[in-house]
């Protein structure tokens, strides 16, 4: 698969050049996005496809250095041969509470994923969102997720949210 990795240096900008030297380097990069009065923040990985061979990863609304941290971990996990299974509470993924991997449809990565699109010359590639619970628990699919939790995640997989997801794997 061809990258932004294979672009000759001078069909670059500063910008495109700085990005492509930390995929270089770690393997992939976090882009983060701010939150406006219209959207939640987020954050999602790029080289996670081509170093890992594992989906790349988006998780909406958590402090920078949070999701820098976990993004770091799941990449330390599929780089080693792990793989997160999607649909399924999975324990692990977070230190205290449960997390689940859910697709992303294709037709929203133009509205999330820029730079990974850019660096992958499109869309011929699987994105996963890492979605987390309320303090109790409770997803934002399921009936009393506290409405600041559900709010703060956007539903990326083009479907109604899973209404059952399996216990804890």
């Amino acid at each position: 698969m061809r990258t932004a990795l294979d672009a000759p240096s001078h069909m670059l900008d500063d910008k495109e050049k700085h990005f492509v030297d930390l995929v270089r380097e770690h393997g992939w990069f976090r882009t983060s996005v701010f939150a406006d009065e219209h959207a939640p923040g987020f954050s999602y990985t790029t080289g996670f496809w081509r170093a890992a061979n594992a989906p790349e990863v988006i998780v909406f609304s958590l402090r920078s250095e949070i999701a820098h941290n976990v993004l770091w971990d799941v990449y330390r996990a599929v780089a080693t041969g792990t793989s997160f299974p999607t649909g399924l509470r999975l324990s692990g993924v977070f230190a205290n509470v449960d997390a689940v991997f859910l697709p992303v449809a294709k037709q929203l990565y133009p509205d999330y994923l820029g730079w990974s699109r850019w660096f992958y010359g499109g869309d011929d590639w699987p994105c996963m969102q890492l979605v987390y619970p309320d303090a109790n628990g409770l997803f934002p699919w399921d009936s009393g997720c506290e409405e600041r939790v559900a709010r703060s995640q956007p539903n990326l997989t083009g479907e109604s949210w899973p209404v059952d997801v399996p216990a804890r794997q």
